[in-house]
């Protein structure tokens, strides 16, 4: 009987790892739209078919290496907060502008040209931790969609520019100039 493998084998791991580690140097060392799955399998030292068994493609592989990550520090950062309130869309914005930082800084060939693909997935995935704050909240739920998308887009707005236009001030100092702008239209869903 042949053992079959999970997951958690192991030299699936390993491989998933020498996959991932691959991509991270060769995101470093060229643009995303030129860099290739022979590329990826070359810098891995496995083959094709090993690849395709772990990812559909390239851009599944981004995703898991750079927006996955972002994911994990927003649920994270804000496991402490279970309402909506300043101190929540402000550590919203904080992990926002840490991530555009550490992008710019890590994937520098691509910060640019990989943009579009990452603003719509960091913008869901601000919305949907917003939607997630505000399900207690008591107002109608078509008042959290408007909530959650016009927040979501906006932070992302504001903290790509910030990293774009070369980070002028710390990061504090946004979060003091932009939340209560953001909190004054909002007060009345804010909880103390």
């Amino acid at each position: 009987m042949e053992a079959t493998t999970t997951k958690s084998d192991p030299r699936v791991l390993r491989t998933r790892q020498l996959i991932l580690d691959a991509f991270t140097t060769l995101i470093q060392e060229k643009d995303f739209k030129d860099i290739t799955v022979k590329d990826i399998t070359e810098k891995a030292t496995i083959n094709r078919a090993t690849f395709y068994a772990h990812f559909l493609d390239k851009y599944e592989l981004l995703d898991l290496t750079l927006l996955d990550g972002f994911r994990d520090t927003l649920h994270q950062r804000l496991s402490c907060h279970a309402v909506f309130n300043e101190n929540s869309l402000s550590s919203l914005f904080y992990v926002m502008c840490q991530y555009h930082q550490e992008l710019s800084g890590q994937c520098a060939k691509n910060y640019e040209s990989l943009g579009d693909h990452f603003q719509n997935k960091m913008i869901e995935a601000v919305y949907d931790v917003i939607l997630h704050l505000l399900e207690h909240e008591t107002n109608p739920k078509d008042e959290h969609i408007a909530i959650a998308t016009s927040l979501s887009w906006g932070i992302y707005g504001a903290s790509y520019t910030w990293n774009k236009e070369g980070r002028k001030r710390s990061v504090e100092e946004l979060i003091e100039q932009i939340v209560p702008m953001w909190i004054g239209g909002l007060e009345h869903y804010f909880k103390e």
